[in-house]
């Protein structure tokens, strides 16, 4: 992998870059809050700089961007939202390393670079699990009784399900995993990447369009059970995978992967949440992990919890700015 130039032209930046790979970043909150962190962490000499894909976009389009922060000295890296997996699936041989995580889920979220080397890591199993785990409590599927139901199989799906997978408690697993997805490629990716890990977690991976069959598959689920939009519906696309018709469990959890946009399903499962005693969360605690993963990554900075609390507090105080 790597070692050859890509004969792409390249901007040769003035000032350190980090590049934000996704569909409309100008409208990310993190256009706003990347200088305060970098503030913070002492490195105010380094900008921002969005790169809008559209969505399943030409593979030269995603080998352009990989091949400015190869080639480019003061290009340091990047974070790639959704297109995780085309970028990878475009662009793999011209990274140098792959990170165990990146391998198994066929995605990366993070550019990075070191000692010479292009390296791409997949965070976001690490920081769907940090939010998972913070937004559930400690084995909260063995206390519960609940079972997950996943609209969507891209990335970030495929994230969640590997943390899942990797869990180290059963009580950390739900007794029952369904995957909903409109077309069937990205399913048959994940059924290899759960067979691979020959778990006993009970997965159903169904292909269907249709939101009123989403409906029924929603109604099937036990109380308590967790239900995520993971679709990229509601942001990047409009609409939301189930109708307003769709019920969701009883004091179960409806979990928005999106923070922005029209987010159709956050509104849904709102207008839900006082009658059925249901709890609902966005995208936010994932947006600020699986930033914070990656800029720690791109910067060589060693993250904890006391470093993490103090940049979710500065990007708190922006984000209705």
């Amino acid at each position: 992998m790597g070692g050859v130039r890509s004969g792409f032209p390249i901007v040769h930046r003035s000032r350190p870059t980090f590049y934000f790979v996704g569909v409309t970043t100008s409208r990310s909150s993190i256009m706003r809050v990347f200088p305060a962190w970098m503030r913070l962490l002492g490195r105010e000499e380094v900008v921002i700089e969005g790169v809008d894909c559209r969505i399943h976009d030409e593979p030269g389009v995603y080998r352009r961007a990989v091949a400015q922060i190869k080639e480019d000295e003061l290009s340091l890296g990047g974070l790639v939202t959704t297109h995780k997996i085309d970028l990878l699936e475009a662009a793999r041989d011209m990274f140098d390393y792959l990170d165990s995580f990146a391998e198994q889920t066929g995605e990366i979220s993070s550019i990075s670079k070191r000692e010479g080397r292009l390296e791409g890591h997949a965070k976001d199993p690490i920081s769907a699990g940090l939010a998972m785990d913070a937004i559930l409590g400690p084995e909260y599927f063995g206390r519960t009784g609940a079972e997950l139901l996943i609209f969507g199989s891209g990335g970030s799906s495929a994230a969640t399900i590997l943390h899942l997978l990797n869990a180290r408690s059963e009580d950390d697993r739900p007794r029952r995993l369904v995957v909903v997805n409109r077309s069937q490629p990205r399913l048959d990716s994940l059924r290899t990447m759960i067979e691979r890990h020959r778990s006993q977690l009970g997965v159903e991976l169904i292909r269907n369009a249709d939101p009123a069959v989403n409906d029924q598959i929603l109604a099937s689920l036990p109380d308590s059970s967790v239900v995520i939009n993971a679709t990229g519906m509601g942001k990047d696309t409009p609409g939301s995978p189930i109708t307003g018709e769709g019920r969701f469990p009883a004091n179960g959890m409806a979990w928005e992967f999106n923070y922005r946009g029209e987010l159709d399903f956050l509104h849904q499962a709102r207008a839900q949440s006082q009658e059925r005693g249901l709890r609902v969360e966005d995208g936010w605690l994932y947006f600020l992990h699986g930033w914070t993963q990656v800029i720690a990554q791109v910067l060589h900075i060693d993250l904890d919890s006391t470093l993490f609390g103090r940049l979710a507090r500065a990007a708190e105080e922006l984000r209705g700015a």
